[in-house]
């Protein structure tokens, strides 16, 4: 895989399926967004208004970040370096992600109206943007003064750490529009958990079982998601989190499952192993996970969903390319 998305590295494991899973809807459209003008492309976020963001191979081979509205796909730019990736859009169109800056240097940005800015970071030489609100609020991670990782707020132009859960380690993954901010952090133990942050405290969301989670996704209910180690196997499943409780939503059959994205209908978005070896997509309702299927290829992954259940994510074609993709149903 070329990308790398947002830190995580985890293992696949055989795994028990724990709950249904259905076939692919028979009503759901995939549709190939294409790219910049290279091979390789992948849509990251989706609004409620259907625009889409991501990054994108250009003709040179540079990774830049994208906006696709109605079949339109527009190259953000850079921060004066050669790369940038577009995490995430609200419905007000501000989009958030991460540029290579002039001298070799990697800042989140904000971009708006046509303008990308420089959000700055921590003290240190990197930071990314990972999720933004309705309110323009944007949330992340950035190297600090004396050299670690650490969850941020940025808000009015001034960037706020996060802190940690006892180690010195953290990323914010997103925020609602209440302000409630997810995403890991290390321990004090030397573990990684999913956290929620709300009102200046950093509350721990514990795990499956075992001694990893990663908090990936937050609706307006406070409900979240995300993916956490198992005991037993130290296996990786998405999860969904409310009101104090984990859930464990199994797999298509096989392999590990994250969850990235869960709007307010409740409907959760991810990828999960299959019987064949295969990764897909999956929507996850009621219960029950679907498998959303691929652009011909055996891989696709499915990262954010809007209120009318559009997905966005990559999928491998027929002739091993991987490309943005939507499904809608």
């Amino acid at each position: 895989m070329k990308t790398q998305r947002h830190a995580i590295q985890l293992v696949a494991i055989l795994v028990v399926l724990t709950w249904s899973v259905v076939p692919a809807l028979a009503q759901s459209t995939m549709t190939d967004l294409g790219t910049l003008g290279g091979a390789w492309s992948e849509a990251n976020g989706i609004n409620d208004g259907g625009q889409i963001v991501g990054a994108s191979d250009t003709p040179s081979g540079e990774m830049h970040a994208y906006l696709w509205v109605n079949g339109v796909t527009t190259d953000l730019g850079t921060l004066g370096g050669g790369v940038t990736y577009a995490y995430t859009i609200n419905n007000a169109g501000q989009i958030v992600g991460k540029s290579s800056t002039a001298n070799g240097d990697t800042h989140a940005f904000l971009w708006q109206n046509g303008v990308m800015s420089d959000l700055g970071t921590q003290g240190g030489p990197w930071s990314e943007a990972y999720g933004i609100n309705a309110a323009g609020q944007v949330v992340g991670a950035s190297s600090t003064a004396e050299g670690l990782i650490h969850a941020f707020l940025w808000q009015r132009g001034a960037m706020t750490d996060l802190g940690t859960l006892g180690g010195g380690w953290s990323q914010a993954y997103r925020i609602n529009d209440s302000g409630q901010i997810v995403g890991a952090s290390a321990t004090a133990a030397g573990d990684l958990h999913a956290f929620l942050w709300a009102n200046g405290v950093m509350t721990d969301l514990g795990t499956l079982g075992g001694k990893e989670s990663y908090a990936l996704g937050i609706n307006a209910l406070g409900q979240v998601v995300g993916a956490s180690k198992t005991i037993p196997g130290n296996k990786i499943h998405a999860f969904l989190w409310a009101d104090g409780v984990m859930t464990d939503l199994g797999t298509l059959g096989a392999g590990e499952s994250y969850a990235w994205a869960i709007n307010n209908s409740g409907q959760i978005t991810g990828y999960s192993g299959t019987p064949k070896g295969e990764m897909h997509a999956f929507l996850w309702e009621g219960g029950a996970l679907t498998d959303l299927g691929t652009l011909g290829g055996k891989l696709s992954k499915a990262y954010a969903i809007n209120k009318h259940g559009q997905v966005v994510g990559a999928s491998y074609t027929a002739s091993r390319e991987e490309h943005a993709c939507l499904w809608s149903q």
